[in-house]
This record gives C-alpha cells, structure tokens and sequence, in this order.
C-alpha cells in the first residue's frame, strides 16, 4: 500500500459527507420534466433538479431539505426520508442506504467488536454441494468459505493470503480476473455498488475505510466508479466466464442473505440443464475432485 492509501487506511468514512454527496448525485440524475415539472428558460446552472424544486416534491422546506443535503441528518424523520426517497425515485436499495446514512443504527456502530466467522455446519453444506460453485462472501466483500467447485472455476483461494481473499482486490486489481469474467465492467459496478450499501451501514469500520482507501488509490476505474454513489442489491442473475480450461461457460447465480448474520451472503452457482455450460461444469467439478481441499477454516481469519 502507498503513503496515500495508508493515510486513509483506517480512517472512517464522513457519514455526513456521503450524506450530502448521495443526495447531490441522486437529485443531479433527474431533469424537471422527468417528475412532471415545467421548465422556464433554456439555460440552467445546475445539473438535474434544484434544491427548491426537490423540497416541492418532497413537500418539505428548502431550508429544511438545504440542511439534509448538508449532511445535516439529525432528527429527521422516517416519513419525511420516505417522501425524499419518493421525491428523488429512488430504489429500494438507494432508498435504504438513504436511511442509514441518515439515522445510522447504534447497533453498528463498532464493527470491529465482532469476528466474522463461518458456522461450522455451513462449511459442511458448501463441501456438500457438489457440482455446485459456492461460497460464502462478507461485507467487505471477503470471501469467508468455499468448497473445491468453486476452487475451480474461480482459482484456489486457499493459496492467498487471507487478506488478499477479497472479491474487490481481485477483481480491480489482479488481471486475471479481468479474463476471466466476460462482463467483467458489470462484475466490478455490481461490486462497488455492494461496497457502498455497506460503507452506510457502518461508517466507523475502518477496515471497510482502508479497503476503499487502498483501492482508490491502486485503480483508476475503482475510483471512477466509487464516485457515482450508486448502490443495489444483486440477488440474482447471468454471468459468463471465459475459464482458460474450459472456455465460455454461461452460469445462473443465486445470493442467500444468512438469517442469523446478514453480514454473510451464500452465493451458488449453476448452469441450464443439457447445455454447454453444464457440460464444461461437470468437467470442472471433476476436475476440481483431484486438488487437495484447501480449507480456510485451516488458517484465522483476521479479525474484523
């Protein structure tokens, strides 16, 4: 790591600052017409809705909403994010991050008072899954667990150092995985946007704030994309590989939320039956059957 991301290593994100910056780029995305309001005059200073504008169809003050957009969060209420939200149309995922940027949790204030670890019964489920590319990822974006079919599409995690074990620091920074998956721009959106939604979860993690830190500093494209503020929740989809073994594989993948630690998502991956893909899965997963297990459960996991 650089001088400048070991500066922001550990720093916590300015709840405040995301705040007001959300807001801003949310409102900059929506032009009066698009919410029914006329436009007088051809030439506007500002990009998207203005602050009064906003505050109309929110039906609150400017200078309430003024103070909002300042990160002035303090004692807002639920029902006036609700018509903010409604306002700016925004998704239920963008609507949520609002909230917890907004009235952050007492509960989640202080990450660094909990390990993440993995049920050993869940590990036993993952080694079960035969054929199957599982595991089990955190939130920063670590991945916690996974059995041999994944090893084997994804590559052996278990030669990595755990620190290193990070979807985020592989897909931005290791070009291999730049190969490996075919959409790889969507791969890297779909996880920063991810990163966001946690970083107003908890804002005083500053593990998640040096993994920001460090990333902005070593890419460009991170940088560029962690400007957006976007966020959402990708539960479901398509991806599609180009493995260097087994070539194009077109593979459905399903995220599980853990009802006991919603800080751990289970993702699984399948293909159609009778296709390609399925073929060259099962080809994989056989192939996957003759490397030793590497079990992370063998190594700590840091503390988070």
């Amino acid at each position: 790591m650089d001088e400048q991301a070991e500066a922001a290593a550990g720093r916590p994100l300015d709840r405040r600052a995301e705040l007001s910056e959300f807001l801003r780029s949310r409102r900059a995305r929506l032009k009066p017409e698009d919410v029914g309001l006329a436009v007088f005059g051809r030439h506007r200073r500002v990009p998207g809705l203005r602050r009064e504008e906003l505050a109309q169809l929110a039906g609150v003050s400017v200078a309430y909403y003024t103070r909002l957009e300042q990160g002035n969060g303090r004692n807002v209420s639920g029902e006036v994010l609700d018509s903010i939200a409604r306002a700016l149309r925004l998704t239920d995922a963008e609507h949520a991050h609002l909230t917890h940027l907004a009235k952050p949790k007492a509960h989640k204030k202080k990450p660094a008072a909990r390990q993440q670890q993995v049920r050993t019964a869940l590990r036993h489920l993952l080694d079960s899954m035969e054929g199957v590319p599982a595991y089990v990822v955190g939130r920063r974006a670590e991945i916690l667990a996974w059995n041999r079919t994944a090893a084997a599409l994804f590559g052996d995690w278990g030669q990595l150092p755990p620190a290193e074990r990070n979807w985020a620091r592989l897909v931005f920074l290791k070009p291999e995985y730049r190969e490996l998956f075919v959409d790889w721009d969507q791969k890297a959106i779909d996880i920063v946007c991810a990163l966001r939604m946690n970083a107003g979860c908890y804002p005083d993690d500053p593990r998640l704030s040096a993994l920001v830190g460090e990333l902005s500093v070593k890419s460009e494209e991170f940088r560029r994309l962690w400007a957006t503020h976007d966020v959402k929740e990708k539960n479901h989809g398509v991806k599609r590989f180009h493995h260097p073994l087994v070539g194009e594989l077109s593979l459905n993948f399903e995220s599980f939320r853990l009802s006991d630690d919603t800080d751990q998502t289970l993702v699984t991956y399948h293909a159609e039956p009778g296709s390609s893909s399925a073929d060259s899965l099962r080809l994989l997963s056989s192939w996957g059957t003759d490397t030793p297990h590497r079990a992370p459960s063998a190594e700590p996991w840091p503390r988070s």
